[in-house]
């Protein structure tokens, strides 16, 4: 299931496009190719998404847009350290996070060094990643980065092609070029211009002292734009860190040996051992590499019924009341969800940002939770009409696979497609639960057959009728 995409607002008024998964202590990554960043596609890339599925095995993974690119306010004029850090800064406060390590790669090291210095009760681990802490340090020697500069000013489409493939280390042509693909739906030439040109002055040497934080610096051994000297004299400068050089000449710590970064991630920062195998508790750098090569295998669910709610137009609540206002209706929200799952016999799986997912045994048990959520959010609407909230329900029926505590698989997949399809107020079923259904006295309204990202089949949709019920 794709990450639900959240907002922060930062101090000088700029909305932040952000995402959130896992549990455990968070990692925050600011964006790993700045100043290019888009989180929606890079979800899309499966070596990216397999990155960040593997952490998640133990952690919490926060990844956001910066200012001027992706989802975030694309018309930006003035871009700098300074706003960077405050991009940063508004996300850890949006989703509340008091501890979390930051994961700075290459040109956002600086970033993640200056945020770390700044914010020292905050962040628990510093891990630099192909790091510098000087711009102007990328390697010009060779003179590629004089090539690349010259290029991106002459044509924009082959700059990305080529920095594709030769800073990010792609091998294989298709994979490459969805990243450059990436890096164009990302940030227009102009905008790549004003960003990358405005970057070049930035310089945290003066800070690196000043790291109070255990930090890992790791470093690919063969990685052509950055030289492993820069990266040793970064870490001798940072009191107390740990190096770790890597063999392999990607950018990208998803590239290569990518066991070999988790390996050292997870043994720098510790796993959370009520979370990890019984054999990782025993033997936690060792047995993390046997884990991933021999996982534990899906354990099926059962038949259930998942259900989806979304509020609708969080981001707007927010610019018109205020965090703390719109934050009171989100708790309604998620009280008047809890509720109604308790009189219906739903289970919680998780938040999903501004949402709930939940399972239930029965298709109508779920049907009727749904019936009775609109119903509670309709009274509060006619008697707050200045604090109307609006949800979207929708609701599918088959065989999830679980993991601990939550569900997987193509049911959950269909159910969360099914919810994002429904308009404010309604509550959308697939057929099979329609099926389930039939004869218990629900109304529907035949939808028709939608076309649902990532299903190649057509997919019938009904609506529950739940206003009609109630007349």
């Amino acid at each position: 299931m794709d990450p639900r995409i959240q907002y922060a607002t930062t101090s000088d008024g700029i909305s932040i496009a952000l995402w959130s998964i896992g549990e455990g202590l968070a990692i925050v990554n600011p964006p790993p190719a700045m100043p290019w960043s888009h989180i929606e596609l890079e979800w899309q890339i499966p070596e990216w998404r397999h990155w960040y599925e593997h952490l998640t095995e133990h952690f919490q993974i926060v990844r956001y847009d910066n200012r001027g690119s992706g989802l975030s306010t694309r018309d930006i004029k003035e871009f700098s350290l300074e706003t960077h850090v405050r991009d940063l800064e508004a996300v850890v406060d949006r989703l509340g996070l008091e501890k979390f390590a930051l994961f700075g790669l290459y040109f956002n090291s600086p970033v993640a060094i200056a945020y770390a210095v700044k914010h020292p009760e905050r962040v628990s681990h510093l891990i630099l990643f192909c790091a510098l802490a000087k711009v102007s340090d990328a390697d010009r020697a060779s003179g590629a980065q004089e090539a690349l500069d010259r290029l991106r000013g002459i044509d924009y489409e082959i700059f990305t092609e080529t920095l594709a493939h030769t800073v990010f280390g792609w091998s294989e042509g298709d994979a490459a070029h969805r990243v450059a693909v990436y890096m164009r739906e990302s940030l227009t030439a102009e905008q790549a211009s004003v960003c990358w040109d405005s970057s070049q002055d930035i310089d945290v040497t003066d800070l690196l002292p000043l790291v109070t934080q255990p930090t890992l610096v790791l470093h690919r051994r063969d990685f052509p734009m950055l030289s492993v000297e820069v990266a040793k004299n970064l870490a001798s400068k940072i009191p107390n860190a740990r190096m770790t050089i890597l063999d392999g000449a990607s950018l990208s710590p998803y590239m290569g040996d990518m066991r070999a970064v988790l390996d050292a991630v997870e043994d720098f920062i510790g796993i959370d051992e009520e979370r990890a195998p019984s054999a990782q508790r025993s033997h936690p750098h060792e047995a993390s590499s046997q884990a991933h090569d021999a996982p534990s295998a899906p354990v099926s669910a059962g038949f259930r019924t998942i259900m989806f709610t979304d509020m609708e137009g969080s981001t707007a609540l927010t610019q018109r009341l205020g965090d703390a206002e719109a934050q009171s209706l989100v708790r309604l929200h998620n009280a008047i969800v809890g509720e109604a799952l308790a009189s219906h016999g739903g289970s919680q799986v998780k938040h999903t940002g501004d949402g709930i997912m939940a399972s239930f045994f029965t298709a109508s048990a779920a049907v009727e939770c749904g019936i009775t959520i609109q119903r509670a959010f309709a009274r509060h609407n006619d008697a707050h009409p200045a604090e109307q909230i609006m949800v979207r329900i929708g609701i599918n029926a088959g065989e999830p696979v679980a993991d601990g505590n939550d569900l997987f698989g193509t049911a959950v997949q269909l159910a969360a497609r099914v919810c994002a399809r429904a308009e404010p107020g309604e509550i959308l079923t697939s057929d099979v639960v329609r099926q389930l259904v039939a004869g218990k006295g629900f109304m529907f309204a035949d939808q028709g057959e939608a076309e649902l990202r990532g299903f190649e089949d057509p997919v019938r949709i009904y609506e529950v009728r739940w206003r009609e019920e109630t007349a």
